[in-house]
């Protein structure tokens, strides 16, 4: 890979953390240095721990995640609506610097929570929200509300095919999508990505989406080749890293 690539999508697993069941699923565990060995030769220089279903609310495995990791990586968290603004003030101290909404796996927030609580971290800390959802379910209230964040992105290519209209509508407006989890998705990921750069060339970004838990398939690092060939040596450029820098660490 001679891109330098900023991975927006992974999970670190680690087994001296809380755990919990989702949909009866729980995750074998996939440590930093598990995460280190098997990005090696694929230039990453940077990243976006996830937070996933399977983690609730727990912080603890997070900032360990963050101190091993290094300060180009960033991380990307489930917290409660009613979470006090001295921990996500601390949250973000600690590198955090966005909230999630497990939309597809069913989250605890109705669409005023997560309404309000996207809006409110965004103004005191700067984070954006992300959004684990099938493009298909975006109907014309969640939408607006969406396409209304100060800064969102969505996760996985929009999950599917027959989303796709919906997907470029909220990229049209701004917000970000994410080319992750081709072991997870129902459409070509050749003709989204080029539908999405197409509308807006700084919306795309890409990541691993390791160690891709529930995934017909796991990454593969041939993702990555296919990316880089649905676009221009400029574009992948931006893809690969420049649109995500400036989203998640404020520069290119």
């Amino acid at each position: 890979m001679t891109n330098k690539v900023f991975d927006t999508h992974l999970h670190i697993i680690d087994p001296a953390h809380p755990l919990q069941e989702n949909n009866g699923y729980m995750p074998d565990p996939f440590t930093v240095a598990d995460y280190q060995e098997r990005i090696e030769g694929l230039n990453i220089q940077g990243g976006a721990v996830v937070s996933g279903s399977f983690q609730g609310f727990d912080q603890g495995y997070l900032i360990d995640a963050l101190k091993a990791l290094g300060s180009n990586y960033v991380g990307v968290t489930q917290v409660p609506g009613d979470t006090d603004d001295k921990r996500i003030l601390e949250l973000h101290e600690a590198g955090v610097r966005a909230v999630r909404f497990n939309v597809a796996r069913g989250g605890s927030a109705n669409l005023d929570e997560l309404e309000n609580l996207a809006r409110r971290v965004y103004e005191l800390a700067g984070w954006h929200a992300e959004f684990y959802i099938d493009a298909r379910t975006i109907d014309e209230d969640l939408s607006q509300r969406i396409a209304a964040l100060p800064a969102a992105s969505i996760d996985h290519l929009g999950m599917h095919e027959d989303g796709l209209d919906n997907l470029l509508r909220l990229v049209e407006k701004g917000i970000k999508v994410k080319a992750t989890g081709f072991g997870r998705v129902e459409l070509d990921p050749t003709a989204t990505i080029k539908a999405i750069v197409d509308v807006d060339p700084t919306a795309l970004m890409v990541g691993t989406d390791l160690p891709s838990t529930r995934a017909k398939r796991p990454f593969e690092n041939a993702d990555f080749d296919l990316i880089a060939q649905a676009l221009t040596p400029e574009q992948a450029a931006a893809v690969f890293w420049d649109n995500a820098a400036a989203f998640y660490l404020g520069d290119n």
